[in-house]
């Protein structure tokens, strides 16, 4: 797989709490430079990155998060976070389900959720983000089924804000229990062009870092 293939699947991210618009405006061009999947950025950026994304000419995607990183806002608070992020022009949204309902076996809760939160992206695409460094394979597996019931687009595996990110083994385990339209967005502590290889060779569509583009870009130099 070459480089361009795995930077087609990269959600270029920046996500840190003292990010500045300087920094958002410099993953923006390295997005529009290297044709990542998207940039992946804090809410309040997003119309400002929309509209300069538009001024370049380029048809690059926004995605943001919702509900982030602990995932326990209230229902209605996720939706009003997305239909804001929607008008403000994000194209896709990330959103991280509220785990504590999942150790207490919420899961009509949380499938009813996702389906708000999906009615609220109208029509833009939903990834969800389950944390899977906090769950049981059981747990993981019941999740996978929700997702695919709930018709989210993505599945996705970390906010990168807890104990772990992404594993090879949870990447197979969604990739086994998802539904065939659901994909699956491997995020956290991706750090090496062999790793994200071999986290799309093992299922994932797309790859939440910010790393990826910044080892390219040291290649170039």
């Amino acid at each position: 797989m070459n480089v361009n293939e795995i930077l087609s699947r990269v959600d270029h991210t920046l996500l840190k709490q003292d990010a500045t618009w300087e920094q958002i405006k410099s993953i923006c061009d390295d997005g529009m430079m290297y044709k990542t999947a998207s940039v992946c950025i804090p809410p309040s950026y997003v119309r400002q990155a929309v509209e300069y994304i538009i001024r370049s000419d380029s048809n690059l995607k926004v995605c943001t998060v919702i509900g982030f990183p602990n995932g326990y806002n209230t229902t209605q608070v996720k939706c009003f976070e997305t239909s804001d992020a929607i008008e403000n022009g994000a194209d896709e949204i990330d959103m991280v389900i509220n785990i504590g309902w999942v150790k207490d076996k919420k899961y009509d809760d949380i499938l009813e959720e996702i389906l708000e939160v999906k009615e609220a992206c109208q029509g833009k695409t939903l990834k969800v983000i389950i944390e899977t460094c906090l769950l049981t394979e059981e747990e993981k597996i019941k999740l996978c089924e929700i997702v695919s019931n709930a018709g989210a687009e993505y599945i996705k595996t970390s906010t990168g804000f807890s104990k772990t990110g992404a594993t090879f083994e949870d990447v197979k385990l969604m990739d086994k229990h998802v539904s065939s339209f659901v994909k699956i967005k491997a995020a956290g502590g991706i750090s090496s062009l062999e790793d994200a290889e071999k986290f799309i060779e093992l299922g994932a569509s797309r790859l939440g870092t910010s790393k990826i583009v910044k080892i390219v870009k040291e290649t170039d130099c």
